[in-house]
């Protein structure tokens, strides 16, 4: 009898659209609040000429980064679309990820399963404010709305640091080979 497959094509195709998609969120959001700032732009339009009106320099700020900006609305629906199919495709499939409220967890375990509901509460909450900050959603708190989202460029990178921490600690433990499973398969 075959044991049933865990890394189907469908599971690992969800999994590196999200790890595809989920840089792309973070750099085009950093370089938006950095680099790419319409009032950094328009600076350095000010700082180099003084033909054109200040309200004009914003404008032209934005359009300049309005193509990355684009990038990252796209990505945030491929997100959210392959958040919600993997959710339901877990839920169809009977996958679980560790408990970790559960009072006899193991360590390995418990680590595992916070670093599932940190990536689910992170992923859901970006979502949910980007989606309020796309349709206007909630005026009345859209500065607060507009900074709980921005704290992904901060929550992302801890993100990654979990995921290959406990990577690491898979492929040092019984589950050794599970990078090569979702990139090949079971």
């Amino acid at each position: 009898m075959k044991s049933q497959q865990k890394f189907t094509i469908f599971h690992r195709l969800l999994h590196w659209i999200m790890a595809f998609a989920m840089p792309v969120l973070f750099i085009t959001g950093f370089l938006r609040m950095y680099w790419m700032n319409k009032n950094h732009i328009a600076g350095i339009i000010e700082s180099k000429t003084s033909a054109i009106p200040k309200e004009q320099m914003t404008e032209i700020a934005k359009s300049i980064r309005e193509p990355m900006w684009q990038w990252h609305e796209v990505f945030a629906h491929i997100m959210i679309f392959s958040l919600l199919a993997r959710i339901i495709y877990m839920l169809v499939k009977g996958i679980r990820f560790p408990n970790p409220f559960k009072s006899n967890q193991p360590l390995k375990e418990r680590l595992q399963g916070f670093t599932y509901v940190y990536f689910y509460l992170f992923v859901f909450i970006s979502a949910v404010t980007g989606i309020c900050i796309e349709k206007g959603f909630f005026p009345q708190w859209k500065e607060d709305i507009e900074t709980v989202h921005k704290w992904g460029i901060y929550w992302f990178p801890i993100f990654i640091l979990l995921h290959f921490v406990g990577v690491v600690i898979a492929e040092l433990s019984n589950k050794k080979g599970i990078a090569s499973k979702m990139i090949g398969g079971d």
